[in-house]
């Protein structure tokens, strides 16, 4: 298959003119007879954007002179230019700075006075002498005193600080007053403090899984994982034209973002694992062991009432358009697809928690959006009595054979109220087991704690999805509604024993955050992932045949002889999950042989994916494979792509291929 933007650029070439030098010429001939023309007409002039006395001073000044030529003229007018200067020097006092220093402990204050319209910023700065050296800094502005001005959001909040080869700006309620010069401050002015402007993103993750020798440790054990946020934290970085930090890249995130067609589960099964064994794209000594789990869709018509308590946080750093406002508009889109016995209640927190809208029917929609549309962000984030308050609200919804589900709403920055994380956990914990799960939606960047997000929806048997655009929320809260609010199997686990009369080595392709223990797999007692409505996950592992030239670890002296040996299994595929509701789980198995399967452009595309995670999170065992190389595989498995996921995904990589340049 071809590569689209290579297509697009031979039908833009095809569609260009050939220049035309004879054309190019009479063109600029006419642009020089008309600016020449223009420039000996009053009315050709450029206008001027100088304001203020002194701009109007000079310029009548330098109109006199023009004007007159005679000796005794030009000394007339240049007393009355000197005697205006000494008239007009000690009324601009109030737009000067003194030069001298300021003491340490002295603060100063200042109120100048601008044309009416620029008098909606208020905002005025003062640098100190010993930021004459400083290099340029961009920082928000708080104030040190007990009365903070009013500012616009997007008003300017930066200095320029002079240095070598640099200019001074400072921006006050008349917007630029500074010069070439460092701007000090005068006694009768107010001292503004910068603080610097700090990322405090933290994400949940691990150190790649290791590559494991087979006779030493056979078995692999982890929680399915059905999240999708991390994909969209790297769209989000790219997008921004920066690399994701390798923290925020959790591979099996990025495979499980895309929808794939695997076989459907047949009866009365919740659905349907599917194993392939194929080459490695990025080496030609080991295989891919590729499950894939596809869950059964129930008639929609059929789903039970669904009761929602969206708890949004409206702190002051929710305030940004990619946060709150767009938060607003995600949820919009989520009220169209409920239905009228569906229920809606809205808690708030930003400093205390607040029900800001009593349960009520779905089709009551314009009294949702009113509640909605109402919310401000401001205050600090006290997390933990949001949910709390968001569960009892939960709990006087629930009624038998109703799916209740709280929805929290943030951009992670819990700073208030998080005093015990784990008393925290074991609250959602305990909420969880009763009937009611939390799923949690990331907004904006720059404080997003996504290690405590992950945590609250791992423990609340929810999903965790960052939103960056309306698409995504679209992607999200309509179009895989049913899959996030309605699970059809809980604590889902996957082992995998691997023969080592087969298999010398092999590794996890991510999943590191979902690890188990061994012993974990049959304790029922242990919580897993879930599985919701229609929802496929994705498992990829690295296989490394007996004999094969790319084996890494060298045979042990004293090793145990394998006890496998004339099997033709190179693994055995087990998982375990409950029914909603049920406290014993159920097993499923299979025999993993070399060459099973068939490579389809969904296995293929999740390859494409899963060495494209691997690159940005360093490609410790990729090899010489490269961006390129992930970018052609994910071209010729792109298949049908009906809303554009892969298309999208394939930008991306070419995106990350120019910035690791």
């Amino acid at each position: 298959m071809t590569d689209d933007l290579e297509d697009f650029k031979t039908l833009m070439n095809a569609a260009t003119p050939a220049p035309d030098a004879k054309r190019r010429a009479e063109n600029l001939n006419q642009a020089q007879k008309s600016f020449a023309h223009a420039q000996g007409l009053q009315s050709g002039a450029r206008p001027t954007v100088k304001r203020g006395p002194i701009a109007r001073l000079t310029e009548g000044a330098k109109s006199m002179l023009n004007v007159l030529t005679h000796r005794g003229a030009l000394t007339a007018t240049t007393a009355i230019a000197a005697v205006a200067l000494v008239a007009i020097l000690p009324q601009t006092r109030n737009y000067m700075l003194n030069p001298s220093p300021l003491p340490n402990d002295e603060r100063v204050e200042s109120r100048t006075k601008t044309e009416e319209a620029d008098q909606d910023s208020e905002l005025s700065f003062a640098v100190p002498d010993s930021a004459v050296s400083e290099p340029v800094v961009e920082a928000p502005v708080v104030m040190e005193d007990s009365i903070a001005p009013r500012s616009r959001p997007n008003a300017p909040s930066k200095i320029q600080t002079g240095g070598l080869g640099a200019t001074s700006e400072s921006y006050s309620s008349s917007g630029l007053i500074g010069g070439s010069q460092p701007l000090v401050p005068s006694p009768d002015q107010r001292v503004v403090v910068l603080a610097p402007e700090q990322n405090t993103e933290d994400f949940a993750n691990a150190d790649t899984n290791p590559l494991k020798v087979t006779a030493e440790d056979p078995v692999s054990t982890f929680s399915i994982d059905v999240d999708t946020s991390s994909y969209s934290i790297v769209r989000s970085s790219l997008m921004r034209g920066q690399l994701p930090p390798k923290d925020a890249v959790r591979v099996e995130e990025m495979v499980n973002y895309f929808p794939y067609s695997y076989p459907a589960p047949e009866s009365d099964v919740p659905f349907r694992p599917s194993i392939s064994v194929t080459p490695t794209p990025w080496n030609e000594g080991t295989q891919l062991v590729h499950i894939g789990i596809q869950g059964a869709l129930p008639q929609i018509e059929d789903r039970p009432p669904l009761n929602l308590v969206f708890l949004i946080d409206t702190s002051g750093s929710m305030q940004n358009t990619d946060k709150l406002p767009l938060l607003k508009q995600s949820f919009r889109l989520m009220l169209s697809e409920l239905r009228s016995e569906d229920q809606v209640s809205i808690v708030t927190y930003a400093g205390s928690a607040g029900q800001v809208l009593e349960p009520t029917a779905a089709s009551e929609r314009s009294k949702i959006l009113n509640a909605l549309d109402q919310l401000e962000a401001g205050g600090s984030t006290a997390g933990q009595a949001g949910l709390q308050q968001a569960y009892q609200v939960a709990e006087s919804m629930v009624e038998d054979g109703e799916v209740t589900r709280v929805i929290l709403a943030t951009d992670g920055d819990f700073n208030v109220g998080l005093s015990d994380p784990d008393a925290l956990k074991d609250f959602i914990a305990q909420k969880r087991d009763s009937g009611t799960f939390l799923s949690v939606l990331g907004f904006g960047r720059g404080n997003l704690d996504d290690a405590t997000m992950q945590a609250l929806a791992q423990n609340g048997n929810g999903q965790a999805a960052y939103i960056d655009t309306l698409s995504e929320a679209r992607k999200v809260l309509v179009d895989q509604l049913t899959g996030v609010l309605f699970p059809i199997a809980n604590d889902v686990k996957i082992q995998v024993e691997f023969n080592p009369a087969q298999i010398a080595e092999y590794r996890l392709i991510g999943y590191e955050t979902r690890a188990l223990k061994r012993d974990d797999f049959a304790n029922d007692k242990v919580d897993a992932g879930d599985i919701g409505a229609g929802h496929t996950v994705t498992a990829i592992y690295e296989v490394t045949p007996v004999g094969s030239d790319a084996i890494r670890n060298g045979p042990l002296r004293y090793a145990e002889q394998a006890v496998s040996e004339g099997s033709d299994e190179i693994g055995f595929f087990k998982l375990r999950y409950k029914t909603p509701g049920a406290a014993e789980s159920q097993l499923i198995q299979h025999p993993i042989l070399l060459g099973q399967g068939a490579v389809t452009e969904n296995v293929e595309f999740s390859y494409a994916i899963a060495g494209f995670g691997q690159l940005l999170r360093g490609g410790e065992y990729l090899g010489s494979w490269s961006y390129a190389d992930a970018i052609a595989l994910a071209n010729e498995a792109k298949g049908e792509d009906p809303f554009g996921y892969r298309a999208e995904a394939i930008t991306l990589m070419r995106l990350a291929q120019t910035l690791s340049q």
